[in-house]
């Protein structure tokens, strides 16, 4: 609802959309790795219900207000928010099960579960909106998101985590030394780091050029239904995808392949959407990119989870977070800059590149 608000309510350029999108990253650059030193040394818990509330509160306010500048503010505390909750749960889970095979599956139905529970609310927020406008139904959305993190408060015990001794800035200088080394030593985290920083920098922009393309070829029924209805599409094909491949997560080779592959369908995706016609074709390329892009940051997650150790979890999380929100700033900039100097086509083109770029930045091997 996000998107079609900032498109038709709010009637933002595909600059200003683009621009809102790298603005919100670079709040969440500035934040990320304090937060996952949090995570880290205080509490996976606090992290996650404080992310909660920040969340609920930006959606909140961005459903009360209109132009840019009051838009770019809310989008901010919302990339803020996200600060927060960039691995705390991975860490936490893994945690609780102290088992890297079991995590693997774990991740994958939470994955599941958030693409199935997306379909339910944007089914009952895409018939909210449609009956009260999308502002509105943003608001309250914004206040359900509040609701969930204080449930997240009562709810969760937080069992096998032990906050570290001693001063904090120095227990998190240490975590962060030790976080920072296994990513320079290790190519295959360096790989992913660079994989993700190209692919999810697009996932950004797209998230926010696709709802205006889809317009300016003529989208001929409610823009609210119809995006919500390719979000529940998306969902589903997503978390059946996921059900494939959550018997082999482990397997030699799945995870690169996996990358390799959601990568490939996504460039496809982007730019089909640059050539499609008509919005029946245009809708069809956004499934098949919006699908893929969700299924790539999976893949990645459960790939370097695989190489991390519990005392750095969440601040080589917060690391691989960090080149998402630079990819987001760089290639969100440098789509931004393509779109106003020539079109949206073309900077759509321009993503497909940039996902292909990704996919060839993976390793042969896992080792």
């Amino acid at each position: 609802m996000t998107s079609v608000y900032l498109v038709v309510d709010a009637g933002l350029a595909a600059s200003e959309l683009v621009l809102i999108g790298v603005a919100q990253s670079l709040a969440a650059l500035v934040f990320e790795l304090p937060a996952g030193l949090v995570a880290d040394t205080v509490s996976r818990k606090w992290s996650l219900v404080v992310s909660h509330l920040l969340m609920g509160a930006a959606m909140l306010a961005t459903g009360l207000v209109g132009g840019f500048v009051p838009l770019l503010v809310t989008q901010m505390v919302w990339g803020l928010s996200w600060n927060l909750a960039s691995g705390a749960d991975v860490a936490w889970v893994s945690d609780e099960l102290d088992d890297p095979a079991a995590v693997a599956v774990v991740l994958v139905r939470a994955e599941q579960a958030q693409l199935t529970g997306t379909v339910a609310g944007l089914v009952g927020v895409g018939a909210l909106a449609w009956l009260i406008e999308p502002g509105p139904a943003m608001v309250l959305a914004g206040a359900a998101m509040v609701l969930l993190g204080l449930y997240v408060v009562t709810r969760f015990p937080e069992r096998r985590f032990r906050p570290v001794r001693g001063r904090f800035w120095h227990t998190s200088w240490s975590v962060l030394a030790r976080a920072s080394a296994l990513v320079r030593r290790s190519r295959l985290v360096l790989a992913l780091v660079a994989a993700t920083f190209l692919a999810q920098g697009v996932a950004g922009a797209f998230g926010r050029l696709y709802p205006l393309r889809l317009v300016d070829i003529g989208l001929a029924v409610d823009p609210v239904l119809w995006m919500a209805a390719l979000g529940v599409l998306m969902s589903v094909a997503g978390a059946a995808a996921l059900r494939l491949v959550r018997a082999h997560i482990d397997g030699e080779g799945t995870l690169r392949r996996g990358c390799v592959v959601t990568c490939v369908a996504a460039s496809a995706g982007v730019i089909g959407l640059a050539f499609a016609p008509e919005y029946g074709s245009g809708s069809l390329a956004v499934l098949l990119a919006a699908g893929a892009l969700p299924l790539n940051r999976a893949f990645g997650t459960i790939w370097i989870n695989q190489q991390t150790a519990a005392v750095t979890r969440a601040t080589v999380h917060s690391l691989l977070a960090q080149a998402k929100y630079l990819g987001e700033i760089a290639c969100g900039a440098a789509i931004a800059a393509v779109a106003h100097l020539a079109t949206a086509s073309a900077a759509l083109l321009a993503s497909g590149a940039l996902l292909m770029a990704a996919a060839l930045l993976l390793p042969r091997r896992q080792g």
